[in-house]
């Protein structure tokens, strides 16, 4: 049965795919990739014959060509950023290939989240600080209603995807302290990664100065700033 592979390409640096996904976009006949999302490095490892920039094409122009060439024989490997589980849009694609009697494996790749909480040097979960990861993204073209307020009344790290452009939106919806530690990570793991650290209260004003409006996550919670927000000793090294 033909079978097509949706594999995560990671964040950025093209060393933070995974062993298999790079196996998988190396030996592709066809790669379907996520245009300036991917790194063109990545892209240009892949031995594919044919390479398509998704970027702009909708499901009709894409899911009939990946199935045509997989009724073919070829090896074909769609190509997310990050994690496709993430924001990814993978599964109205996958549905589509399905109904056609094409088989569907996900590759997992590193998210951006994890290279940006690397980029900190931090972690996202801190005993005594935080136990809980909240990832969201504010509502706009596509997402008529978000739950920020409401998420942000719980003690938890909170990611923020897709909201680049509305920083001062998703931070006028916070419900925690003005004065906690908030960062945004722009094109976390890629040559000109940048980052930006503050507080909910001036974490917008900050990156708008820095000029950051897309491809970026804001982060924000105690596990920023581990020193001054109760960090315990985890029980591992006790």
């Amino acid at each position: 049965m033909p079978k097509i592979y949706f594999v995560g390409a990671g964040p950025g640096d093209p060393g933070l795919i995974t062993v298999r996904g790079m196996d998988l976009v190396t030996r592709a006949d066809v790669l379907v990739y996520a245009g300036s999302l991917v790194s063109p490095e990545l892209i240009a490892r892949s031995n594919a014959r044919t390479k398509i920039d998704s970027w702009g094409k909708t499901l009709e122009e894409i899911v009939p060509l990946m199935i045509q060439e997989a009724q073919k024989g070829a090896l074909v490997v769609r190509l997310h950023s990050g994690d496709p589980a993430l924001y990814g849009a993978i599964v109205e694609q996958m549905q589509l290939l399905e109904y056609a009697g094409i088989t569907c494996e996900v590759v997992p790749g590193v998210s951006s989240l994890f290279a940006a909480s690397a980029a900190l040097g931090t972690q996202l979960t801190l005993g005594g600080i935080s136990d809980t990861l909240i990832v969201t993204r504010p509502a706009g073209k596509t997402l008529a209603h978000d739950e920020i307020h409401e998420l942000s009344s719980h003690s938890a790290t909170m990611v923020f995807f897709l909201g680049s452009d509305r920083l001062d939106e998703i931070t006028g919806k916070l419900q925690c302290p003005p004065a906690t530690p908030a960062a945004v990570v722009y094109h976390a793991s890629w040559p000109d990664q940048k980052i930006v650290r503050g507080t909910v209260a001036d974490i917008a004003e900050k990156a708008a100065e820095a000029g950051i409006t897309r491809s970026a996550l804001l982060i924000v919670g105690g596990v920023l700033d581990p020193s001054g927000s109760g960090h315990r000793r985890s029980i591992l090294y006790s």
